[in-house]
């Protein structure tokens, strides 16, 4: 049970820190923090974690890091599952705080897009279906083989954290214009299901090409740079 609060606390972290920078700070009057911002908050909430509880549970706080590491062979199929429902809770319950305080400013509106993912009309930089369902592809492949390569026995000890988290920063400058990025499916979902209407139903995508794009990444090591 401890390996599940750790993912459900992890991946909390993630999506208050994360989304709420984005749906806070990013655009606050003439001190907003813009995308580089945003994309320093993700990697700062991974980079964060993977130290505070890592050594818990591995520190994945992602489905698609989930399933990517069963593919690479360093994690147990039958513990998919109960990880996943994990970072589920956890990114819903910060979705569910963040409404809390968006709902209680004064003037208060609307939530807008509440920092959701989407493509076509959704999309930041209005990129489409295609586009988007590659870059998350390829974002989330890339993201499992430095998680593989940064955890490994051969690695230098310590700074995995560091890596992965700066990897996670790295891939929202690159993304948040064409998704709002996404690479992992629970961040996706919890913010979809507030944000609602088209957000919603566009989620799919965000589940289907990073857990995709996590599994081939963990076939590719465990075939060609796994010696351990």
């Amino acid at each position: 049970m401890k390996r599940y609060f750790a993912e459900l606390f992890g991946t909390f972290w993630l999506v208050f820190g994360g989304c709420g920078s984005a749906i806070f700070a990013a655009a606050f009057t003439e001190l907003g923090i813009g995308f580089t911002g945003v994309a320093l908050a993700f990697g700062l909430t991974v980079l964060t974690m993977v130290y505070a509880v890592g050594h818990i549970s591995g520190g994945h706080f992602n489905p698609a890091v989930s399933f990517g590491l069963w593919a690479g062979g360093k994690f147990s199929a039958k513990e998919l599952v109960p990880y996943i429902i994990s970072q589920l809770v956890g990114a819903i319950l910060a979705a569910c705080f963040l409404y809390l305080i968006i709902t209680n400013k004064a003037g208060f509106e609307s939530i807008g897009g509440f920092a959701a993912n989407g493509y076509g009309n959704l999309s930041p930089g209005g990129y489409s279906l295609t586009a988007a369902f590659i870059a998350e592809f390829l974002l989330t492949m890339f993201f499992l083989i430095i998680i593989l390569g940064a955890t490994s026995e051969n690695a230098p000890k310590g700074f995995a954290g560091i890596a992965i988290g700066l990897a996670l920063t790295l891939i929202h400058l690159i993304s948040i214009p064409i998704t709002n990025t996404s690479v992992n499916p629970a961040r996706s979902m919890s913010q979809a299901l507030f944000a609602g209407g088209e957000y919603l139903t566009q989620s799919w995508l965000f589940w289907i090409a990073p857990i995709a794009g996590a599994i081939i990444a963990g076939f590719i090591y465990k075939a060609l740079f796994d010696k351990e």
